[in-house]
């Protein structure tokens, strides 16, 4: 498992195992956000799987599943709005993190300076640079 954090709000990574819920309760996280569509993985990492491991630990979680290359405005809107109404620290999570990270970077258009969204990710392992056009507004 991997901990790419982005911020002490946010950290993201590749696909978690239910197996793996129980290390996030323990470092602290407290929301999960699963930005993997079901169609892409096995039943056994399905989101209901994976919520049913976070609800058992005490975790709050989100499903906002991402396609490739579709970041819908509706998206765009629910990311923020799960950022801004869940608990605290959140552990995103899709196939390799880019998308997780990409629709937080698009969440925080508006909310923080484009150059700051691109230097945290990338501080992360992401490159968002591509996405300075959207985030300058």
């Amino acid at each position: 498992m991997d901990f790419n954090k982005i911020n002490d709000q946010i950290t993201v990574s590749g696909q978690i195992t239910p197996e793996e819920v129980s290390i996030l309760k323990e470092k602290g996280f407290k929301t999960l956000i699963c930005n993997r569509p079901d169609m892409e993985v096995e039943p056994g990492l399905a989101s209901d799987v994976l919520e049913q491991a976070a609800k058992e630990a005490g975790l709050s979680f989100a499903y906002l599943p991402i396609f490739p290359g579709q970041f819908t405005e509706e998206l765009i809107e629910e990311t923020a709005r799960a950022l801004s109404e869940l608990p605290a620290p959140v552990y995103a999570y899709c196939r390799s993190g880019t998308r997780s990270t990409t629709a937080w970077a698009l969440a925080q258009s508006g909310q923080m300076e484009p150059e700051t969204i691109i230097s945290q990710a990338a501080e992360a392992g992401y490159d968002m640079k591509g996405l300075r056009p959207y985030l300058a507004g």
